[in-house]
């Protein structure tokens, strides 16, 4: 695994969506592992310096049972043995005072020093190589996931669209470098991966070769490309979709091995456009765009039994749109659409639950 590779993990959702709950696998650090240790190592010395300030200030209730004589060397001595519970016996608190002090003061500092060394040896190697296992565990069992590269407004809008269609959050990997855009994320069960897109070893890290779609929105149209080019050149055949900006950038983009090219500018000028034209026509599409929607579009493979059948006679009860044969796009009102052939690729407005039976181009009619 890469360098630049923070973390992989499930997180716990907070909140309610159709698909299934996922367990969480989470270990976020804010500091680096160093500047934790660091921490950790020198509030433990400041808590031993301060007990032996203690001990030598109450110098007077110590006896040395050898010489009779507490130096500072036998405060230091007598510090760490009783920080660490050893207790040998040969030096000894024989006062009130000093024993006070040893039950008030020296013993609560004693657990605290105790908790610090066993929560650093528990955070740095038991803990770590647990998560390093289980991450192995999961990046082993990613196949036919899809993998969102960039977690902006329009990757977290793709994530949640997923999962309300019912993708499982386990199937998705979010990837992105900061890790406050990804609480989200995997609040909602997704995994989640800390790292530069760009890289090779983090796109091999997600198995990108084994994905089944993957969505790059990188917020920038530079760095979305450059993702697009790593892509296609780790996985020559998985789907890529791609967010661009600009109306000169969707060209290269294809060029460089985006399958699709959404232009979230120009979607919202059609948008713009069709309001000025009708009332309810931007509606209309953002209805058929949204699965919480009355309808919505449908893009899949003809099946077995809709060979040979018209595009307007399809079994599912949507109304076909679009064939898509060797490469052809073919409207609904040509003749080829009479007859489905196998392979051919549908798209169709399909009614949701929470629409009409038969969807709102039926009119609530029964045929």
């Amino acid at each position: 695994m890469s360098d630049q590779i923070e973390r992989i993990g499930e997180g716990a959702g907070r909140r309610h969506y159709k698909g299934p709950r996922f367990q969480p696998l989470r270990r976020a650090v804010d500091i680096p592992v160093w500047g934790d240790l660091g921490i950790r190592l020198g509030l433990a010395i400041f808590l031993i310096a301060i007990v032996v300030m203690i001990h030598w200030w109450d110098r007077g209730g110590l006896v040395d049972n050898l010489d009779g004589e507490v130096s500072f060397t036998d405060v230091i001595y007598f510090t760490m043995i009783s920080i660490t519970t050893t207790g040998f016996g040969d030096i000894a608190p024989i006062t009130d005072r000093a024993r006070l002090v040893e039950a008030v003061i020296v013993t609560p500092i004693r657990f605290a020093v105790f908790f610090i060394f066993v929560g650093t040896a528990y955070n740095f190697i038991i803990k770590r190589s647990w998560e390093s296992f289980r991450m192995a565990r999961i990046q082993e069992q990613l196949s036919d996931h899809i993998v969102v590269l960039g977690y902006g407004v329009s990757g977290s809008e793709a994530v949640a669209e997923l999962i309300e269609r019912g993708t499982d959050p386990a199937q998705i990997v979010v990837v992105d470098p900061s890790e406050e855009r990804l609480a989200e994320a995997e609040a909602q069960g997704c995994n989640v991966m800390t790292a530069d897109a760009t890289r090779d070893g983090t796109l091999r890290a997600v198995r990108i070769e084994k994905a089944q779609n993957v969505l790059v929105s990188a917020g920038r149209d530079d760095t979305s490309i450059l993702i697009v080019l790593t892509v296609r050149a780790l996985a020559p055949n998985v789907p890529i979709s791609m967010v661009v900006r600009a109306d000169d950038n969707e060209h290269i983009a294809r060029q460089a091995g985006a399958n699709n090219v959404i232009n979230p500018v120009r979607f919202t000028g059609l948008l713009l456009a069709g309001s000025a034209k009708g009332a309810h026509i931007a509606e209309y599409l953002a209805d058929l765009a949204s699965v919480s929607g009355r309808v919505q579009l449908v893009e899949r493979e003809v099946t077995d039994e809709e060979c040979g059948c018209a595009i307007n006679e399809l079994p599912t009860g949507g109304r076909g749109l679009r064939v898509y044969r060797n490469g052809r796009a073919l409207g609904f009102w040509e003749d080829e659409c009479q007859n489905l052939q196998k392979g051919d690729i549908i798209v169709e407005i399909v009614p949701t639950p929470s629409g009409e039976e038969r969807g709102d181009g039926h009119n609530g009619r029964h045929e």
